[in-house]
C-alpha cells in the first residue's frame, strides 16, 4: 500500500470510529501529543489524547446524533504526511455544551468545512478544523448574524465599524496597550 492509500485509510478509520462513538478507537489513531485546533472549541487548541477525548465527549454529549460525512475526495500530499478532507456535519444540539455551560437549543445544524491533518508514524499528529462559525451559530440560534445587503442593519454595522476603526487608529498613535493577564 502506498503512502497516499495508507493516509487515506487512517483518515477513513478515524471518521468511522468517530461516527461509531468509539472514542477509544478514535484516540488510538492519534499521536500521544496530538494537536487539534477546531473553530468550534471554546478554548482551542487541545493538545494530547486525553484533551482530545474530553473535547470529543463534550461534543458528542451535546450533539448525540453528530454525523461527520466526507463530501469530496480525500486529498493526500505526495509524501502521504498531509491530508485535506472536505466534510459535512449534521447534528442536533439536544444537551448542554458544558463547559462552558451553553444551554441546548434543540436545533439541527448542517454545514460544510475542511480538516487539515498531519500524519506522523502512521498516526494523526495534527488536526486543523476549518468552517464558517457564523453559519453554525446562525443555525443553532435561529439568528441572522450577517445583515442583508443594503439593509438598515448593514448600514448600522458599517457606522459602528467606522467608529471603532477611528478609535483603534487614535489609540494606535498613543502606542500599544500593555497585554492584560
Amino acid at each position: 500500500m502506498n503512502a497516499d492509500a495508507r493516509s487515506a485509510a487512517i483518515v477513513q478509520a478515524l471518521l468511522e470510529k468517530w461516527n461509531a462513538r468509539d472514542l477509544d478507537g478514535f484516540t488510538a489513531l492519534l499521536t500521544e501529543d496530538v494537536w487539534w485546533h477546531d473553530l468550534g472549541m471554546p478554548h482551542p487548541p487541545v493538545v494530547g489524547r486525553a484533551a482530545v477525548r474530553e473535547f470529543s465527549e463534550i461534543t458528542l454529549r451535546a450533539f448525540p446524533d453528530f454525523r461527520y460525512e466526507i463530501r469530496g475526495p480525500i486529498c493526500v500530499s505526495a509524501d502521504g504526511d498531509h491530508v485535506v478532507l472536505p466534510w459535512t456535519i449534521t447534528a442536533t444540539n439536544s444537551a448542554p455544551i458544558d463547559p462552558p455551560g451553553l444551554a441546548p437549543t434543540g436545533r439541527r445544524v448542517h454545514f460544510d468545512g475542511l480538516d487539515y491533518l498531519q500524519i506522523r508514524d502512521g498516526l494523526v499528529a495534527r488536526i486543523e478544523t476549518r468552517f464558517d462559525p457564523a453559519d453554525a451559530i446562525e443555525q443553532l440560534m435561529g439568528l441572522h448574524l450577517r445583515p442583508a445587503a443594503g439593509s438598515w442593519r448593514e448600514r448600522a454595522f458599517v457606522l459602528v465599524q467606522r467608529l471603532l476603526a477611528a478609535w483603534v487608529r487614535a489609540r494606535g498613535r498613543r502606542g500599544p496597550r500593555p497585554a492584560e493577564e
